[in-house]
């Protein structure tokens, strides 16, 4: 992880990319923002880059490659994984059969995606502060 890496987000929801885009500039948050239309898209960007990204947001329901497989994919690809790159899905799917097969799969974080823009800016406020001041074994600056 480094903190002035990349912030990944992989979403598929052009207005949710907007959304996500305008809390970010409105928190001041310094990373770049990559978007991704679904897992392959950001799975093929993840196996070639040589940036060490700062944190993956990954929606759950999208076409191509779900979030779940992803999440699978990356935990399965040994380049990948030596990257711990911090894995959090935020999703409008809130069941409880969802949120545990996400958590089985080695994730650092669960959200729900907020239809309402201050909370979802105080959602992303917490995550960010959050990465931004953990101990990772891939920290730097």
């Amino acid at each position: 992880m480094s903190i002035k890496g990349p912030i990944i987000s992989i979403e598929d929801d052009a207005d949710d990319q907007f959304l996500i885009k305008s809390v970010m500039d409105e928190l001041n948050i310094p990373n770049k923002v990559l978007f991704f239309g679904n897992g392959l898209e950001a799975l093929l960007y993840l196996e070639t880059t040589q940036e060490q990204p700062f944190l993956i947001i990954c929606d759950i329901n999208m076409p191509v490659m779900n979030g779940l497989e992803l999440r699978e994919r990356i935990d399965q690809n040994e380049y990948l994984r030596k990257k711990s790159i911090p894995f959090v899905f935020l999703s409008t799917a809130d069941n409880p059969q969802i949120i545990e097969a996400a958590y089985d799969s080695t994730i650092q974080g669960f959200f729900k995606k907020e239809n309402n823009f201050n909370e979802l800016r105080n959602r992303f406020k917490v995550i960010f502060e959050y990465w931004k001041c953990c101990l990772h074994p891939n920290n730097n600056a």
